[in-house]
């Protein structure tokens, strides 16, 4: 190939299309997936088929109200959500543990998958995988090219069952044309079951969370008649998040408030959090309010234990709070390494020195530190991923 058409495939690359997306639900937060198939939905046809999950539910409000939820969402067949961007909610039975149970939901996935297909008029379609559940199924469509995107290290979750995750993770590397990751150390786990790995890591939808830094922007209501300095979190809260630095981080400023934006997962216990009297959990938030909340912020953290999930994550909201132009202080983990522009804590006592350090030196939203992100944009990513799609594709013998 001449090094021109190689520059070009950025460009010519994943234009018109068909993909099939196996991903979490369409509805739930932005994530990254999300990012990346709005941007790829401009030039291309997409078929969003909502997790099927990767755990059995258990007996709680939380996945009982799921259930139902994804039981609504069935009926209602497939849903063109914006142009050219169409959703799908299968359909399953909700007891993993049974291998007769897996191998009846891989074939009623595949037909209500390919009956989307049809009724969508999908041809040579391209395969891209989020999760590791869509194994039993990827690469059984008739696609004409099969993509594993890992933005996690799925089997160290708490609440699945690690063995039966990397099993299919596994079988979906080994299957895969090619395997994108979103941080160095998958980049180097992966590989060692699909050569064909590359590394692209998180973008940022900067124009959004710069508003943080606009005057126009409102802050909203219920963070506005708080207390300052604001110490502010936002996103899950769940058995990752280190709670001992969040109230270290109360405790050492009463005078203050520290703020939580985002729901709490139904396995996690966040009772002590609630018994701090300057902790404020604001509960999810659309992600439209959320420049507001960022511009209340003095200082944004990101509290993660340390662990085999984290050490392996490359965590948005660091990206999007510095988009925001807030100074951050994070745990001390390689992907935040990587960006910069943070204060790491290694302790509880450590992130209160970080989090006052940071308020001693221009706190709150900051527009030129905003700019420093803002080469991190999702259509850059977008950019890098056509771009080693186009050569992986190539390289397979596939038209473009």
């Amino acid at each position: 190939m001449r090094r021109s058409e190689e520059m070009d495939l950025s460009k010519r690359a994943l234009r018109g299309r068909d993909l099939v997306v196996f991903s979490n639900d369409w509805d739930g937060d932005p994530l990254s997936k999300v990012h990346i198939m709005r941007i790829l939905s401009r030039d291309n046809r997409v078929l969003w088929v909502n997790s099927i999950g990767n755990r059995a539910p258990k007996a709680n409000a939380h996945d009982a109200q799921r259930i139902i939820k994804k039981l609504k969402t069935f009926t209602q067949g497939i849903r063109e959500v914006e142009p050219n961007l169409h959703v799908l909610a299968p359909l399953a039975i909700p007891f993993y543990g049974s291998e007769t149970v897996r191998q009846a939901n891989r074939h009623l996935l595949r037909l209500q998958v390919l009956r989307a297909m049809k009724q969508l008029k999908f041809e040579r379609p391209i395969s891209w995988s989020f999760l590791p559940a869509s194994a039993p199924v990827s690469g059984t469509l008739g696609e004409d090219f099969v993509v594993y995107h890992c933005v996690d290290e799925f089997s160290a979750f708490s609440d699945t069952n690690g063995k039966h995750i990397a099993e299919l993770e596994e079988r979906l590397l080994r299957r895969a044309d090619m395997c994108i990751t979103s941080a160095e150390r998958l980049y180097e786990n992966k590989k060692r079951m699909n050569p064909r790995t590359v590394l692209v890591r998180h973008g940022t939808d900067h124009a959004h969370f710069v508003k943080a830094c606009d005057p126009e922007t409102k802050i909203p209501e219920d963070i506005a008649k708080l207390p300052k300095p604001i110490i502010g979190f936002f996103g899950l809260v769940a058995d990752w998040i280190d709670q001992d630095a969040i109230i270290a981080c109360a405790k050492a400023h009463p005078e203050g408030s520290v703020v939580i934006v985002g729901k709490t997962t139904p396995d996690c216990d966040d009772s002590r959090l609630r018994a701090v009297p300057n902790i404020h959990m604001l509960g999810r938030k659309p992600y439209a309010d959320l420049p507001g909340y960022n511009k209340a912020f003095d200082v944004a953290l990101n509290p993660f234990v340390i662990n085999e999930l984290t050490l392996n994550s490359n965590p948005l909201k660091v990206r999007e709070y510095l988009a925001s132009g807030l100074p951050v202080v994070s745990s001390d983990l390689p992907e935040v390494r990587k960006v910069g522009l943070c204060r790491i804590a290694t302790t509880p006592e450590d992130y209160v020195k970080q989090v006052n350090a940071a308020l001693a030196d221009n706190p709150g939203p900051n527009r030129e530190r905003a700019e420093k992100i803002f080469h991190e944009s999702w259509e850059a990513r977008v950019a890098e991923i056509r771009q080693h799609v186009g050569e992986a594709m190539l390289a397979a013998g596939k038209k473009l």
